[in-house]
């Protein structure tokens, strides 16, 4: 393989995801997808994150040039309401808010289709917030970080301050579940801890 040749097509724009496949050693295009995020009625988060992985997996496809594909969506999970990225500042700080004081889940869909064919998973994550004042809140948001973050905070920047505890995987958290994702392009025949310095 030419040294400059990408592993695989990352069906998503999120740096964060990116840069957590790049800590595996592996060279990644990237490039947005569109789908309709709409949960279903009915449809639990962990159900819903992980049936958006594989459809942004699929829409990745045509993309992808024949490489591997990876889709990945993330949501937060509050007494079974999905909490998505806030539409605007008085809905994020109303996140901060709901999420304080309290445990919530977040679950990570990976999906990815190779030539073993396509496969996915959902991880998910206990988050403990300390509760966050409103000054905080506004402080925080004021930075920009949350703008786009599901939930309205960020575990890999600023606002992992909030954090009090965390059960589970914190790059699931970030957006992709490291090790369940290096098992899954293994069985595509990437292994991560093979490729690194082996081209």
């Amino acid at each position: 393989m030419a040294a400059d040749k990408p592993h695989l097509h990352l069906a998503s724009a999120s740096p964060r995801r990116r840069e957590i496949l790049e800590r595996l050693g592996l060279r990644v295009r990237a490039a947005a997808t569109e789908v309709d995020e709409t949960p279903r009625a009915g449809e639990a988060p962990a159900a819903f994150v992980e049936r958006l992985a594989r459809e942004k997996c699929e829409a990745g496809r045509t993309a992808a040039g024949g490489l591997p594909v990876l889709g990945a969506d993330t949501a937060i999970d509050l007494d079974g309401a999905i909490l998505g990225k806030p539409a605007d500042r008085a809905e994020g700080l109303a996140m901060l808010q709901r999420l304080g004081g309290r445990c919530h889940y977040v679950h990570t869909g990976v999906a990815v289709a190779g030539p073993a064919g396509p496969e996915s998973r959902c991880v998910t994550t206990e988050v403990a917030l300390a509760p966050i004042p409103p000054e905080e809140a506004a402080a925080y948001w004021a930075s920009g970080e949350p703008v786009d973050k599901a939930g309205g905070y960020a575990i890999q920047g600023r606002g992992e301050v909030f954090v009090e505890r965390i059960h589970g995987s914190c790059s699931a958290v970030a957006g992709l579940p490291l090790r369940v994702t290096a098992e899954l392009l293994a069985r595509q025949g990437i292994a991560p801890w093979r490729e690194v310095g082996s081209e």
